[in-house]
């Protein structure tokens, strides 16, 4: 087996800046508490960016935040070495899925979730197993859900707000290695610091493990599942002079998966010289199928900042590509599955985006921006199948293949303008319009009013509403131009022939909340939003390649419930959230041919739950800091994702419940040089037995459990 070495991580990173020292931020994680905007905010960040470097871009007034910084990672089992999406889980409102199904959901909708990094909105990458984005950089993250204000616009489910690590007075970096279960090796490195007006962070890490997607079957180790994955990323302010400062920012990311086998498969086809059903002659068993995939993601941004007296403005340009290859077994698929695609989607994009806020007087500030996207997407597929009668039938054991490539040049671009309006110390209302055009598979604009109140009822209880009417455009990289002719007459070929091309979901947002400070230690919040959805969006996996799909309900809506609390003090950090939520949609109307007729038909006539929708989710965790200790544990519930019965309902049953539990115990040595941590991860305590997906549901692939109980030991070094 290969593993990766940190000594040419460590090489890479200090040869290509050589010299440069480093900036370490103290972990601090503070109670939330209302304020006069009505968000759940924080009395006091230990851990800030550079003043040089504030402006006052983003308005959050009537929306709901959630804040989680170093300590609140810290905590986490595997800590800054978790996935970010298991950050994510954290929570109130975000549900766990499959990562071949999105891996995570916000408020029952599927992906729709917008990353900014330092204020900048990240292109969207084409989604597979990996995570481009690593925990170790973040600083702190704003997390807004519900109605939120004309500045947020596209992907609006939630707004994941990503403050970086960068240097500031003084140098330094760290070491860190990470050993255990399934073969796991995860080394990181780090170099960050300041020389006179620059400041730079540099991170880079490297992991390879035997459990890289979740196990078809309930056992302890999947068959054939190895990952390697890579990821860099680099953060350079230079301050011109108190009121500018000029930003660069990277990050790269490669993946290799193997798909995980599903033993004991009966095979499906017949393929010349390997399997014959008509004698049950097999000479490949499904433990010896072998699939792959690669991923690839990078992005760059370049940014001004300026601040002018009352004026704050920002200009940042940004590109990014990102490419997945679905590399099948070309006997095994063929055998099992009667197709075997070699699909490679790519997704170059290029765009600038401009923020400005006026503070006109004390009782005024205007805010107004405007963002251009332009995206190059490619479908590349040669696609091997065997020929077929009208009922899909077989008609020969020796394959032929089709090739089927497409591309596409499509081009987004928004504008807004909005006033915050302190009408007296206690209510803020936020108003604005915000106008988005998409020109890609679909052609389509809207101007969608926002307006949000928050109202402080008292020095404790802020209560904050607002309605957004939103506008989403189909991912254009997972969309791809109709070809479904080309597979007339073989065992690709569609049931259902038609398929309109995917729309833009349009959606009107009810939110209204309230946070409450009990005391010094203790914050309370509650939130409850309803969305009343036409051409509602969803995505699934369809067909062989493991490759998500766009299509629309003519109609849904979604509604739900969320209960949060916080509890920090000298030493006890403590949250749970709680939310309830339910998310349907009825009438199939782009992306036909994805779906078998009988399903088409009950759907035009049935309201069904979405495939991702999860009832009650509960997510929690304590730690607790005695001397240079700190011991910790949290925990996922989930009531089930949605599967499909025997009696056919699409979607029409849940899987069963379960509740995942995590822990871990750091312990730090203070050394003069510099100090050393050491972490014991305990992941899935009580080895829980639990299924995310069974196979069966719209647009759902293979069964998937979650991870068994595992164990992680970890070593960082700081200097």
């Amino acid at each position: 087996m290969h593993s990766f070495k940190l000594r040419p991580l460590v090489f890479c990173l200090s040869g290509m800046f050589a010299g440069l020292g480093a900036w370490a931020a103290p972990p601090g994680d503070t109670p939330a508490e209302p304020d006069a905007t009505g968000t759940l905010s924080t009395v006091d960040v230990t851990v800030q960016k550079s003043p040089k470097a504030g402006i006052n871009l983003s308005p959050q007034v009537g929306t709901t935040v959630y804040k989680i910084d170093s300590q609140r990672i810290d905590a986490l089992g595997q800590g800054a070495a978790t996935s970010f999406d298991d950050v994510l889980l954290t929570m109130p409102g975000v549900s766990k899925d499959s990562t071949g199904s999105g891996s995570i959901h916000v408020r029952d909708d599927h992906a729709n979730v917008q990353y900014r990094i330092d204020g900048v909105v990240l292109p969207e990458s084409i989604s597979g197993f990996g995570q481009s984005i690593d925990t170790r950089y973040v600083q702190s993250i704003d997390f807004l859900t519900g109605a939120l204000p004309a500045q947020y616009g596209l992907r609006t489910a939630g707004i994941v707000d990503i403050q970086t690590n960068e240097g500031l007075a003084k140098s330094g970096g760290s070491l860190g290695l990470m050993v255990g279960s399934h073969n796991t090796m995860d080394e990181d490195a780090t170099i960050y610091g300041a020389k006179g007006n620059l400041s730079y962070y540099l991170s880079g890490s490297l992991v390879s493990n035997d459990n890289g997607i979740e196990n078809p079957q309930p056992t302890l180790n999947p068959q054939n599942d190895h990952t390697r994955q890579g990821k860099t990323f680099g953060n350079f302010s230079y301050f011109v002079d108190d009121s500018t400062r000029i930003g660069f920012m990277f990050g790269t990311y490669n993946g290799k998966f193997q798909i995980p086998t599903n033993p004991d498969q009966a095979p499906g086809f017949s393929l010349a010289g390997y399997s014959d059903l008509a004698t049950g002659f097999n000479a490949l068993p499904s433990s010896d199928v072998r699939e792959q995939q690669t991923e690839v993601n990078r992005f760059a941004v370049l940014s001004f900042q300026k601040t002018l007296d009352k004026l704050d403005y920002q200009i940042s340009a940004f590109r990014q590509y990102s490419d997945l290859h679905f590399l099948p077994d070309p006997v095994g698929d063929l055998i099992y599955n009667g197709v075997a695609s070699n699909t490679l989607r790519s997704n170059t994009a290029n765009g600038l985006q401009f923020d400005a806020s006026y503070k006109t007087n004390p009782d005024h500030t205007l805010r107004v921006g405007s963002a251009y996207t332009r995206q190059a997407t490619r479908s590349d597929n040669s696609v091997a199948v065997f020929p077929a009668d009208a009922n899909g039938n077989q008609t020969s054991n020796v394959p032929e293949t089709i090739v089927d490539n497409s591309g596409k040049i499509g081009q987004l671009f928004s504008l807004y303008a909005q006033d915050e309006w302190r009408l007296n110390p206690k209510l803020t209302i936020n108003y604005g319009l915000r106008f988005d055009a998409v020109n890609a598979y679909t052609t389509e604009h809207q101007l969608s009013p926002r307006v949000n109140m928050a109202y402080q009822w008292t020095p404790a209880t802020a209560l904050h509403a607002g309605y957004a009417h939103y506008f989403t455009p189909p991912p254009q990289e997972l969309a791809s131009q109709s070809s479904i002719n080309l597979y007339t007459g073989t065992t690709n070929q569609p049931e259902v022939s038609t398929s309109d091309p995917v729309k833009a979901e349009r959606t009107d947002y009810f939110d209204v909340g309230a946070s409450h400070k009990v005391n010094d230690r203790l914050t309370l919040s509650a939130d409850a939003y309803y969305k009343n959805i036409r051409n509602l969006l969803d995505e699934g996996q369809f067909g062989q390649a493991l490759i998500l799909s766009p299509f629309n309900y003519a109609k849904g809506y979604a509604q739900g419930l969320e209960l949060s609390a916080r509890y920090n003090d000298a030493h006890w950090a403590s949250y749970v959230n709680f939310a309830y939520q339910k998310a349907q949609g009825a009438d199939i109307i782009s992306g036909q041919s994805l779906f078998g007729a009988a399903e088409l038909a009950y759907i035009a006539n049935h309201y069904i739950y979405l495939d991702h929708d999860q009832t009650y989710t509960v997510s929690a965790g304590t730690s607790y800091r005695f001397g240079d200790n700190q011991i910790s544990s949290d925990m996922i519930f989930g009531s089930g994702l949605r599967r499909t019965p025997a009696d056919g309902v699409p979607n029409g049953a849940a899987l069963p419940s379960y509740a995942v539990v995590n822990a871990a115990f750091v312990h730090t040595w203070k050394q003069a040089e510099g100090d050393l941590q050491g972490r014991i991860s305990l992941m899935n305590l009580f080895d829980k037995t639990y299924l995310l997906r069974d196979g069966t549901g719209v647009g759902v692939g293979a069964p998937q459990y979650g991870l068994r109980r595992s164990i992680y030991a970890s070593l960082t070094k700081h200097f």
